[in-house]
């Protein structure tokens, strides 16, 4: 999570369902007529015209929160997922100690239901006896240590990537972290249903510690409160969303003797020695206030409690690998209270979920053989040199910006690096140990085996070059993302596929699909994070004050339409936090509008296909993606925690600032759709 907030990883997404090579052509090329509500006017309310009908006869699944388009890909993706590493688990192709072979023996004791009711608590009773051997402030320093190296989860995160302003050095970096609710503001906000999921929260703690640790209910309830008031100070100290949003701030590189002066009492020397990170003499501390109150609690607050916290991290941390009962009862809290989620999800979805997150490169392998077409990869590079011919051509036009920083603007644009499909160069497993039988095998033992192999390979990155070659999603990934420190637009195999993408379908609804898609990425170079960036990726105003001022400008503007939309009673969209993903919606659908100009200008302009010209289904297209239903928990809590806006103000959202819809649409003032020259936004 700590990479992916700087990385400003874009927003997954995907496109129609089907069934036969025959319908995929037809619903790609004229669109699912059916989903669309013909009582709606498109220039009332675009979502639901292009998907009321769908929205109606939908369910949302019992094991699901929200369900949408990028829901039904993903599923889709799933499957073929499950059937290719059931393949190479049968196939007896893969040897003892192969990458794939360690990923199907993963999976396979992952899904061993028997074996995780008889190994219950046991593999993480170690653990346990070593918080419960903490005395002092040292004691404390050398289990944190461990814990951190096991994936972390009390007090803070460390970890490692590039530097933000020397792009190509590894930098090891300290940030705040170590709560249980989502996010800070859970434990902060007055209003009745903040209170109300503190509450639960308390007795969901209370009630899991009856579980894990056999005390009775009176102690239970004390260790629960204990946890609360000890997140809720960590909370008070933390950042909010749009503070983190706010990159220089984070970035505060300091001596291990500094970070010593923010919280003496702790040994950060010995610390960093007990990870690993021998030479060390640097780090990055993201949230300097955030370190001294946890000096604070080392200085003032009763050992018993820290050891009452760090019980309570471990066990929220192994919930989801342990016994049913424990599982069920972590899923009862942040499925069912926090997103209204009826049902968990089979457990072969959830284990292949954790497959894919520690060893999914090894999968991808698999993947890729099976399911990703050489030609897609050179329809979609296609693609998007037209959206950048488009998007330097914007820049060109734009009368806000000057033209010396239009030419740093355009030189940033030009160096993109693009990589689709899968990685040149894959992963290597071969020092991670997977057990697959016998004595100690268990599912919670390989994913403590893997949190640590992952942290140990970031580790050890620090004082090597950067690779750039190195991926941050996985192949069979149904997303995309840009990377400001490499400036590089990434799109993984799992995007590129039918029905979201097909490189024999109709230019316009691929323009409005994946075209939008590339072009949201390319703006999150832009956006209000990715613009602190040079081209090489370190973090260097390349502005002038007077361009600088115009950004800010536009951004206001934007967050202001964002901050109007209101998907619950009381529950406002944070136009603030969601700023980068929102330019990058807009950007990214006008610039794909015109690369499928200048696609049209060199390829023909096709006939009418149901009656909408191209252009209308561009428009159809991109609000196809977002088509979503979500239940009220799921939907409060993305407006809290998440900084993508829900599905409907995503489809809409942006088009209200694009003239090019208004004529394609026949908008005009009184309409839902329409919105005042005066109020309306261009930034990219």
């Amino acid at each position: 999570m700590l990479y992916k907030k700087l990385s400003v990883l874009a927003c997954a997404v995907a496109m129609m369902a089907c069934t036969n090579e025959k319908q995929v052509q037809t619903e790609v090329t004229a669109i699912e007529l059916d989903n669309m509500d013909s009582t709606v006017r498109p220039a009332d309310d675009f979502f639901k015209f292009v998907n009321g009908n769908w929205v109606a006869n939908t369910e949302i699944p019992a094991d699901q929160g929200r369900w949408g388009s990028f829901n039904e890909l993903r599923e889709y993706n799933n499957d073929v997922v499950m059937d290719v590493l059931k393949k190479a688990a049968e196939s007896g192709k893969y040897e003892e100690g192969t990458d794939q072979k360690k990923a199907a023996d993963f999976f396979s004791i992952g899904m061993d239901s028997l074996l995780a009711e008889n190994t219950g608590v046991k593999p993480v009773e170690k653990f346990f006896e070593q918080i419960s051997a903490i005395t002092n402030a040292t004691d404390l320093q050398k289990y944190l240590s461990m814990q951190q190296q096991y994936g972390g989860g009390a007090f803070f995160n460390f970890a490692v990537f590039q530097d933000l302003k020397q792009s190509d050095v590894m930098a090891a970096y300290l940030a705040q972290g170590g709560l249980g609710l989502p996010d800070r503001d859970y434990y902060t906000k007055t209003d009745d249903k903040s209170v109300e999921i503190r509450q639960k929260y308390e007795a969901f703690v209370a009630d899991m510690f009856m579980r894990v640790t056999g005390v009775d209910e009176a102690t239970a309830k004390q260790h629960a409160k204990t946890v609360m008031e000890l997140e809720t100070q960590l909370a008070k100290a933390s950042m909010t969303n749009v503070e983190r949003r706010n990159t220089p701030a984070l970035y505060n590189k300091m001596a291990v003797d500094e970070l010593s002066g923010l919280a003496p009492s702790f040994d950060w020397h010995a610390y960093l020695i007990d990870l690993g990170a021998t030479h060390l003499d640097t780090l990055i501390v993201m949230q300097p206030k955030f370190i001294q109150e946890f000096e604070h609690i080392i200085a003032e607050t009763p050992v018993s409690n820290w050891k009452t916290y760090l019980q309570w991290a471990l066990i929220n941390k192994s919930a989801n690998y342990l016994n049913h009962d424990i599982v069920k009862a972590n899923f009862d809290f942040y499925g069912t209270e926090l997103r209204g989620t009826k049902e968990m999800r089979p457990r072969w979805k959830r284990v292949l979920g954790t497959t894919n997150r520690f060893m999914g490169e090894a999968i991808g392998k698999l993947y890729v053989d099976d399911a990703f077409p050489p030609e897609a990869k050179a329809s979609a590079i296609e693609m998007v040199d037209y959206i950048k011919k488009a998007y330097a051509a914007r820049i060109k036009n734009l009368d806000w910006m000057t033209d010396s920083t239009k030419e740093q603007a355009l030189a940033k644009l030009s160096t993109f690096t693009v990589k689709i499909g899968y990685p040149d160069k894959w992963k290597d497993y071969s020092m991670l140990e997977v057990k697959n039988a016998g004595e100690g095998a268990s599912y919670i033992d390989n994913v403590l085996a893997a949190s640590k192999f992952t942290f140990q390979r970031n580790l050890d990155k620090l004082g090597k070059p950067v690779d750039k070659t190195e991926w941050n999603m996985n192949p069979q990934t149904v997303n995309a993302y840009y990377n400001p420190l490499q400036n590089e637009i990434v799109f993984p195999a799992g995007i590129l596929q039918p029905p979201f993408y097909n490189y024999k379908a109709d230019a316009a609804v691929n323009f409005g699909g994946i075209g939008a898609v590339i072009g949201h990425e390319i703006s999150h170079g832009f956006d209000d994070q990715g613009a602190r960036f040079d081209p090489e990726g370190n973090m260097k105003n390349w502005w002038t004050k007077e361009d600088s001022a115009n950004f800010k400008a536009r951004n206001g503007k934007l967050i202001a339409q964002f901050n109007a939309f209101e998907p619950l009673d009381s529950v406002y969209v944070n136009g603030a936090f969601t700023l980068g993903e929102n330019i990058g919606d807009l950007g990214g659908v006008n610039a794909a509008y015109d690369g499928l100009q200048l696609y049209m200008a060199d390829h023909g302009r096709p006939e009418d296909i149901d009656g909408l010209t191209a252009e209308q289904r561009f428009f159809v297209s991109w609000a196809t993606i977002w088509r979503i239903k979500y239940r009220d928990e799921t939907l409060r809590t993305q407006v809290n925690t998440d900084p993508h806006s829900p599905g409907m103000y995503r489809a809409n959202g942006p088009l209200q600032n694009m003239p090019a819809f208004y004529k394609a649409f026949d908008v005009k003032p009184g309409d839902g759709m329409y919105r005042d020259d005066s109020v309306r936004v261009v930034i990219w």
